[in-house]
């Protein structure tokens, strides 16, 4: 399989893992207060990272513990927070187009703090699949609501949660140069919960945990099984693999794949225009995903 099958090929499981996030969470916060659930599926996800470590004798990186903290500030207390509280104030298709548009781009930016290279095929990859990002998202909206200073303030948060994840994938690109990818995120989820369950407190201080429905439960399992420990490693393979912003570019699919499980498990059936702009964002993927052309070498010359 050639490499920008590869990628496509791992791009596709993951953000199916990750578009179920959106689906699973759908089912359980229209019983339980977000942050509570957030903090189940980090807690879940630890376990069974934890238990991964153990199985496969995997070290924890507690000598990278001062960068990886920094990781799980970003990219899970930082991330979610955010998006969370951004959506109190802004419409979720706001959040919807603005979280996988902004991702590789802002991954992109702070990737050359670490001296990747943006490429134009890069370039080009990431504008054909910010349209198609915004033909999925836009296809299937109606009129949004009207502008408000509250709206911006969510759209701004919304901004910052994706330049939250972006910076935890830059700090995971560097040390995973040294550290093992399941490690990695192992200490990272570990210490992403303890930084994200005092929120929870802010809520009904998990007090209500005893009462949680089966269908809850079942939610905050897929969350931290598929959407945060799978996730998780898959997306940071794909990091150490290919770098930081070729990695991001998973976050152009998850609105896809939030529509393929959308139809099969919740019965909505996505537009045309949405079809149509999920081919364009594999397209993009799959451009920016290109090798550069090598150059020609010219033929010596006869003697």
């Amino acid at each position: 399989m050639s490499r920008t099958w590869t990628v496509v090929a791992i791009y596709a499981t993951l953000s199916l893992a990750l578009g179920g996030q959106w689906i699973a969470a759908k089912l359980g916060v229209t019983a339980v207060p977000a942050l509570e659930l957030s903090t189940m599926r980090f807690a879940i996800a630890s376990v069974v990272l934890l238990a991964a470590c153990a199985i496969t004798r995997t070290s924890i990186p507690l000598r990278s513990w001062r960068p990886i903290l920094a990781a799980a500030a970003c990219g899970v207390l930082g991330f979610n927070t955010l998006a969370f509280v951004g959506l109190s104030y802004t419409p979720a298709s706001d959040s919807a187009l603005i979280i996988p548009t902004v991702i590789p781009l802002a991954t992109a930016l702070f990737a050359t703090l670490i001296h990747e290279r943006i490429t134009r095929i890069k370039l080009l990859g990431f504008a054909i699949a910010s349209i198609g990002a915004a033909l999925v998202i836009v296809g299937g909206q109606q009129a949004g609501a009207d502008a408000s200073s509250l709206r911006l303030r969510g759209d701004l948060m919304e901004l910052g949660a994706a330049a939250g994840w972006a910076a935890s994938l830059t700090i995971g690109a560097v040390v995973l140069r040294t550290e093992s990818v399941l490690g990695y995120v192992t200490l990272m989820v570990v210490l992403g919960t303890a930084l994200i369950a005092p929120l929870g407190l802010l809520a009904q201080g998990y007090r209500d945990l005893p009462s949680w429905p089966a269908e809850t439960w079942i939610a905050a399992a897929s969350l931290g099984v598929a959407s945060t420990a799978l996730a998780f490693v898959l997306f940071f393979w794909a990091v150490h693999r290919f770098g930081a912003s070729l990695a991001a570019m998973v976050a152009y699919l998850t609105p896809v794949s939030s529509l393929i499980l959308a139809s099969v498990i919740l019965a909505e059936r996505p537009l045309p225009l949405q079809l149509a702009g999920g081919a364009v964002i594999v397209l993009g993927v799959r451009i920016a995903a290109r090798r550069p052309a090598a150059p020609v070498r010219p033929a010596p010359a006869a003697a």
